[in-house]
Formats: C-alpha cells, structure tokens, sequence
C-alpha cells in the first residue's frame, strides 16, 4: 500500500466529501484480490442485485478472518481516517468518538450486535450498474468508506463509473462523476458531512452508485469500516 498525505486527503474530504488516492495498490495485489472472488472459501454471503432490486451485478461480502491483506488495508485506512471523523462529529454536534485503533472500534460494533464483515468485492459484467444507495448496517455507522478499483479501465472494461451525489438541503443535489485507474482508491462519506457555508456548518447526505458497464468485467473492493448486524 503506497503512503497517504494525510492533510491532503483531509482537505479533499471537507471541501468536496471524497478523494482519490491514486496507485494505492499495485497491480499484483489488485490481481491478488480480484482472483478472491473465484473462491467461495473467502466469503460468508452473495448477492445477486438484480434480485433485490439494488441494480444488476453481484457481490459477495468476505468473511471474518479476512485476509491479511484486506484486514491490514482496512486498519491501516481506519486509522489515517479516525481524526477526520472525530472532526466531523464534533461539526456536526455528535457526541460519538472513535478509538485510534480499528480493532477497539470493532468492539464497539460488536457491543451494538453488528458482528458480520463488511469488507465486500464486487464483479460487474456488460449491461450491470449499481443504483445510488449508502451502506448503513447498524446504529454504529463510521462516516467514511473506501472503493479500490481492481480492473484496468480501457483494458478489462468500459464504462462503470463511480458516481457520487450530493443532497443538499434547500438545493438541487450535485452528481459527480469518478474516473478511477487500477488500484486507485476513493475514499467517501458514507451518509452525512459537515459543510461550511456561509452561515455555519450544515449537513449534506450523500449516496454512491455505479454507471452502466458498457463491455467488459469489472472488479472493486469495498472498504466499509463498521460491522453489519
């Protein structure tokens, strides 16, 4: 994992609500956890979209051990995190806090009943997409995520954007478009954020999803830091 400048994800994240780490992974260990998903040993579930009306494409959410290069992707990313969502708590007038550590915040899920994992890869072929939405899986929700692009674009796939929306009180919400390259991550407010305007501080929600793939496969790990119930 190549290393994080940490005010400046922190400033991409308070002015616009995500950031790009670019080359986060190599493309050894993307091709390392994309060949995951072929082994059912790995994960406790699937999920078929369509099924559920979420879009089309699957998914399939990994189980506890993860494997050591996800648990240490997922505590490493928590940890350069827990400052900016401590910030955004107290922004927004929340009492909660979050540990240093991601092992001490797990606790605190595991407390509240959400002891499943989160951490998910999901497979995308021509035709699927992904419908806005936000994974909340619990009264323990860390306000942040991170999605890996695993595929090359251009070369695996074509189209399957990620998309982020913005809802504004008051406003129209404000669509973004994110071009990711192999092992890129984006890091992503999970539901709401402190926003300065010109009055203070307020609260924006956002949603995710991904565009129609035109051609192709395409592969990403999800990064959710809190457990599901």
């Amino acid at each position: 994992m190549s290393s994080i400048d940490a005010e400046a994800l922190r400033g991409k994240l308070d002015s616009d609500g995500f950031a790009i780490l670019p080359a986060l992974l190599d493309p050894d260990n993307c091709e390392a956890l994309r060949s995951l998903y072929a082994d059912e040993r790995h994960f406790r579930s699937r999920v078929i979209m369509q099924r559920h009306h979420f879009g089309r494409g699957e998914y399939q959410y990994l189980r506890y051990p993860l494997p050591s290069h996800v648990s240490t992707l997922r505590g490493r990313l928590y940890a350069v995190l827990a400052p900016i969502a401590n910030d955004w708590a107290h922004a927004l007038g929340e009492e909660r806090k979050y540990p240093p550590q991601h092992q001490d915040y797990l606790q605190n899920c595991h407390a509240a009943g959400q002891a499943r994992p989160t951490p998910l890869i999901l497979k995308y072929g021509a035709g699927d997409y992904n419908c806005l939405h936000q994974d909340l899986y619990g009264e323990q929700v860390f306000p942040l995520q991170a999605v890996i692009m695993l595929s090359s674009p251009g070369d695996d796939f074509q189209g399957g954007e990620l998309v982020l929306v913005e809802q504004r009180p008051r406003a129209q919400s404000r669509p973004q478009v994110i071009r990711m390259n192999q092992g890129d991550a984006v890091i992503f407010a999970v539901n709401q954020r402190p926003k300065q305007g010109v009055r203070g501080t307020y609260r924006v929600r956002m949603k995710h999803g991904v565009s129609r793939v035109e051609a192709g496969e395409r592969y990403t790990l999800g990064i959710i830091f809190h457990d599901a119930q």
